[in-house]
């Protein structure tokens, strides 16, 4: 390649959008699998402990869904930053990571550390942030219909309303 063309690719910032769109997709992927994984898990342990009688429970697996949620977003952040230090595009893993997890979270607390050709990488990893952080919270509206109905439910059975009221609520 001639160095015209290789400055006209770096201005285009074309290595940047090739590996950020490989990288998103995989990157939604993990998220889809993970959330698809975890929402399952949640809906039925939580219909089982509903008619259980089990709220408490309900709660509990709520809570360590909200947690496993968290941990895949850790772990698309480390990806992103493991991908950022195999192509050499930030000196060390740790910072790498932190860049990630700065732009992922579109927080923004990092001065724009790539190089020329990578500068579209961070608006990329943003967007698979928002991506994920926007699915994350939808399966999490659709987890909190059980959670709320336990609570509602434990706290009817503290007010020593009979069974079948309690039962009738859904």
């Amino acid at each position: 390649m001639s160095n015209s063309t290789t400055a006209l690719l770096t201005d285009l910032d074309l290595p940047g959008y090739l590996l950020g769109i490989f990288m998103l997709m995989l990157v939604m992927l993990i998220h889809g699998i993970s959330l698809l994984q975890i929402a399952k898990r949640y809906e039925v342990k939580s219909f089982l402990y509903l008619s259980e009688h089990a709220y408490s429970s309900v709660a509990l697996i709520f809570y360590i869904s909200v947690l496993c949620l968290f941990l895949t977003h850790i772990f698309e952040i480390i990806i992103w930053g493991a991908s950022l230090y195999v192509f050499k595009l930030l000196p060390d893993l740790g910072q790498s990571i932190l860049f990630s997890g700065s732009t992922y979270t579109a927080m923004g607390f990092m001065d724009d550390l790539l190089p020329a050709g990578w500068k579209m990488l961070a608006i990329i990893i943003a967007f698979s942030g928002m991506f994920s952080f926007a699915w994350t919270a939808s399966v999490m509206i659709s987890m909190t219909k059980n959670f709320r109905q336990a609570y509602t439910r434990l706290h009817m059975q503290k007010l020593n309303l009979p069974a079948d009221v309690i039962e009738r609520f859904k």
